[in-house]
């Protein structure tokens, strides 16, 4: 008896890995088009959340008519909203955070962050994050600003880590710095205090990690040094927590001389990864292409007029059924 139970457990955990991989590859065979999550402009009717889709992942079509998915003054204390980034979360559950802020009231001017889930892509849960008063009588509370705020898990503690940079008005930390927390188990909040996640010893803003299929992270950053050329560069590593570890990759990653900002890495369906970016002097979008995400093929740039006038966000691929209920309660040409 002993024995069979033995056999019995020994096939259970042979076969377990097995099935995860095949759970796995169901889900990617189920991808089939791209969702982009984006707010327009600096004015305060543009700082709103925006949803296009597409089918190639580089070309993008607003839905409704280009007008807001959400209304920033209902999910957001400021009641504008920026740099949404988006995530599909393994049981299916979408996740998104975005920066508290309206540019009209000055870049120093944001105070935190709104956390956002759905179960749907339709119906947003929000929850807003007001550093200040989240973190009362230590350095946090002196944030002058909290910007561009993502999400990834964290395997190795089993939860969602938000990151952000932060910069604050009495020198506690004197330049935009990278931070995180990992958030609530119901994505309501932050648990504990800030803590660094890196600090590249200048100012550094909008972070962004994918991994690999070999279970590298490639974490892309923008420098953002007065004097010196502002651009993206890129860490690898296995492990997000040892960044003296780390290793810094030579040069920057984007192909224009333009100035950018927003970078966001995703993986394309037909195999490979998507580079995009924010080249916001030039009124544009570039869109780059990669095998390793070391090295970067220029695709095209995208005009920015109409009703797509997409700024700093961040893509994720979407199933069929999803795009079809996307465009159902959001339609293209919405009058």
């Amino acid at each position: 008896m002993k024995t069979r139970k033995l056999l019995v457990a020994l096939i259970a955990t042979l076969c377990f890995p097995a099935t995860a991989t095949m759970s796995l590859a169901k889900k990617k065979a189920e991808m089939t088009s791209y969702l982009f999550a984006y707010f327009t402009g600096n004015a305060p009717e543009q700082e709103q959340i925006c949803f296009a889709i597409s089918d190639d992942g580089f070309n993008y079509t607003p839905l409704n008519g280009g007008r807001p998915i959400i209304s920033s003054d209902t999910i957001a204390l400021s009641k504008g909203v920026r740099d949404p980034h988006i995530l599909r979360a393994d049981d299916g559950t979408f996740y998104m955070v975005a920066t508290d802020m309206r540019c009209s009231l000055g870049w120093t001017s944001n105070r935190g962050i709104v956390l956002m889930k759905s179960n749907d892509l339709i119906h947003w849960e929000h929850h807003t994050v007001h550093f200040p008063e989240r973190f009362k009588g230590t350095e946090f509370a002196n944030v002058t600003r909290v910007w561009a705020p993502q999400t990834i898990y964290d395997k190795s503690a089993g939860k969602y880590m938000v990151y952000f940079s932060l910069l604050t008005d009495d020198k506690s930390i004197p330049y935009d710095k990278v931070y995180y927390c990992y958030a609530t188990p119901d994505f309501s909040g932050l648990e504990g205090t800030p803590k660094v996640l890196f600090d590249y010893k200048e100012a550094t803003i909008d972070t962004d990690i994918v991994e690999d299929e070999n279970g590298t992270y490639h974490l892309f950053f923008k420098t953002e040094k007065a004097g010196q050329h502002k651009g993206i560069r890129k860490y690898t590593f296995t492990d997000l927590h040892s960044p003296d570890t780390w290793k810094l990759r030579p040069g920057f990653c984007e192909i224009t001389k333009s100035d950018v900002e927003g970078s966001c890495v995703f993986p394309l369906i037909q195999g490979g990864w998507c580079l995009m970016y924010d080249c916001y002097r030039d009124h544009n979008y570039q869109f780059a292409k990669s095998s390793d995400l070391n090295t970067f093929e220029y695709v095209q740039d995208s005009e920015m007029r109409g009703a797509f006038t997409p700024r700093h966000g961040t893509t994720i691929q979407i199933t069929k059924k999803e795009r079809k209920r996307l465009v159902k309660a959001f339609p293209i040409n919405n009058k």
